[in-house]
């Protein structure tokens, strides 16, 4: 079953604006991408990985939180995003490039361990091929939401507080 947009929902003609310029309801799982892009926003930045998590920097928690955070709603650590194409994701290349981030990402918090430090990721051999991949992932997102995919990752307090607000 495909579930579509807005039309299907019961908030017929209350359709939100923007969530800091992503539309809030075009996407009938948006608060689920909403977790997703901000989790491969985290991961696809170099700097903000320096300056925030090897930083240790309050108020974005770590990998394995964005970890998380990509696959906890979603379950994109037991199927692919694919599953998602009209709910989470916008179409088959959007899941596509998630599912390549996902599963290098995954594959390395594996070797590494879920309670590794930062550096045990970012000093991986494949950390450069992951960030890739989310970064791929990330900009496509960010740009089929209207959003710069260059803005700084937003702290997740304010995630939590856009997700709320709707």
């Amino acid at each position: 079953m495909t579930v579509q947009g807005s039309e299907n929902t019961s908030r017929r003609g209350r359709r939100s604006s923007t969530m800091g310029g992503m539309p809030l309801n075009d996407m009938p799982w948006w608060r689920w991408r909403s977790n997703v892009r901000s989790a491969l926003h985290m991961l696809s930045d170099p700097a903000f990985q320096r300056d925030v998590w090897l930083a240790g920097t309050d108020g974005y928690g770590d990998v394995t939180d964005a970890v998380y955070r990509l696959v906890e709603d979603t379950w994109l650590d037991n199927w692919s995003a694919e599953k998602y194409v009209g709910t989470i994701f916008r179409d088959s290349q959007e899941a596509a490039l998630v599912d390549t981030a996902v599963l290098r990402v995954l594959r390395i918090m594996h070797q590494v361990g879920p309670d590794a430090p930062v550096t045990a990721y970012v000093e991986h051999a494949g950390w450069p091929d992951a960030v890739q991949a989310a970064r791929d992932a990330h900009v496509r997102m960010s740009v089929s939401d209207g959003e710069d995919p260059d803005t700084p990752p937003k702290s997740l307090e304010v995630l939590r507080i856009v997700t709320r607000s709707a």
